[in-house]
């Protein structure tokens, strides 16, 4: 997590370094110094977000992915208690349009 804040962090410091070549002024002037923490804060606020985005759809695939294994479980099982080959809707509406 800190390594994202960290890069974003940079980022915005970056994005200042950009700023101040196009508009071919110098990085370094004592009344502009402050705008390095602004950016590199800005940049480091989007780090976090964009970490807690990832926290949340990694919980949300996780989710998924175990709903899923758990259905792939559940119908083996009952393919195997009734015996069938795993041929799923060998006589039905799929078989027909195939």
């Amino acid at each position: 997590m800190v390594h994202k804040i960290l890069f974003w962090s940079g980022f915005g410091v970056a994005v200042r370094f950009w700023q101040l070549g196009i508009e071919m002024r110098p990085f370094f002037n004592k009344e502009s110094l402050w705008a390095y923490p602004v950016f590199a804060a800005a940049g480091g606020s989007f780090g976090y977000w964009l970490t807690g985005v990832e926290y949340k759809q990694t919980k949300i695939l996780t989710e998924r992915r175990n709903n899923l294994l758990e259905k792939r479980r559940r119908r083996a099982e009952r393919e195997a208690a009734a015996g069938t080959s795993g041929k799923a809707e060998e006589g039905g509406v799929l078989a027909s349009t195939s």
